[in-house]
């Protein structure tokens, strides 16, 4: 499918569900739309993805060019701003489908419904769960595969990047192994999954039970995308939610270097990095005996190599296991231990 990414004024930085898309999806991306940056290239920013031109808008695109628009950015909140409706509208005229990860719904927007039925178009609200949801039973670790989560020490540390590259790179190594999406930007990828932050509270483990039991005997190895943080002032529900949903035997733990603040929230400080192994193992033993075993730092704020060594290597002796960053330095590291 041939889609069009809307990004304006956050790519890349704050784009984090175009960047997975562009990363990982098997879509031909054919423009991202980002007002800031128009002219320019993907790859002028971000070199290790798939490449498009930026755009002003979709009225820059011709109507053949594009299958679907998909919004690639969710404020805090996940609403929709007002100034994106003028390219979902075109979008809709030109009879594209529009892919939404955001918490507001556009199939509930009464104009941009009547123009998605007026051009038959679809409209995608990611982030709508099913219905029929129920809470969890307690058995997601019956199934027979190896259970395998990604948290974090903080929301937007890059837990769906490395849930990602490490079922990516155990499918290349040979193991069976398969993701499952709790997110709007897994879901996007994947095409499938259970949006966890819009699940009703008393089905969030259920939810991710569900998935887990529909995939657990037909893969060796499940690699749970993880959720916001335990720390987290707002998402720290999220995240015990898919915790105990997975009942996950090993945990990845994720983090941002350099961060020291909680992201969105910065009269927060984020606590030691030794203390999250426990935390996240302490709250999971009621129900499984999971087990940080290794890490995964985000190092896309350093530009030089060296230090970016340097700072996996401090990263990797703060938490006594091996650890890496999976798109400078890969995988294998972390693999040898998961698999």
């Amino acid at each position: 499918m041939r889609i069009a990414i809307l990004a304006h004024e956050e790519f890349p930085g704050r784009a984090k569900t175009a960047l997975g898309v562009l990363r990982y999806s098997d879509d031909d991306v054919v423009a991202v739309l980002d007002r800031d940056n128009v002219g320019k290239q993907v790859t002028d920013f971000v070199p290790d993805v798939q490449n498009a031109p930026i755009r002003e808008g979709m009225a820059d695109l011709a109507a053949e060019d594009v299958d679907a628009l998909l919004i690639g950015i969710a404020p805090i909140g996940g609403g929709f701003e007002e100034s994106w409706r003028e390219d979902v509208r075109t979008a809709l005229e030109y009879g594209c489908d529009v892919v939404s990860g955001l918490h507001y719904f556009l199939e509930e927007d009464e104009e941009l419904a009547a123009l998605a039925a007026e051009n038959d178009c679809e409209l995608w609200d990611v982030r709508k769960p099913p219905e029929d949801l129920t809470v969890s039973q307690g058995i997601a670790d019956q199934v027979d595969a190896e259970v395998i989560l990604t948290v974090g020490t903080d929301c937007s540390v890059g837990k769906m990047t490395v849930s990602m590259e490490l079922a990516r790179d155990a499918r290349e190594a040979g193991y069976d192994a398969e993701v499952i999406p709790t997110g709007q930007t897994g879901i996007m990828i994947e095409g499938w999954g259970n949006p966890i932050d819009r699940v009703v509270s008393d089905f969030t483990a259920g939810a991710v039970e569900e998935m887990i039991l529909e995939k657990g005997d037909e893969h060796d190895y499940l690699f749970v995308e993880g959720q916001g943080s335990i720390v987290h002032p707002a998402y720290s529900a999220v995240t015990c939610g898919i915790l105990h949903g997975a009942m996950a035997d090993k945990l990845v733990l994720c983090h941002d270097a350099g961060r020291e603040v909680i992201h969105g929230y910065e009269s927060f400080a984020l606590p030691e990095l030794s203390t999250y192994v426990d935390l996240y193992e302490d709250l999971a033993t009621s129900v499984a005996d999971s087990e940080v075993v290794a890490g995964a730092l985000n190092t896309s704020n350093i530009d030089d190599d060296a230090a970016a060594r340097e700072a996996v290597d401090e990263y990797a002796s703060d938490l006594g296991m091996p650890a890496s960053d999976v798109i400078r330095f890969g995988s294998d590291a972390l693999l040898e231990e998961l698999m």
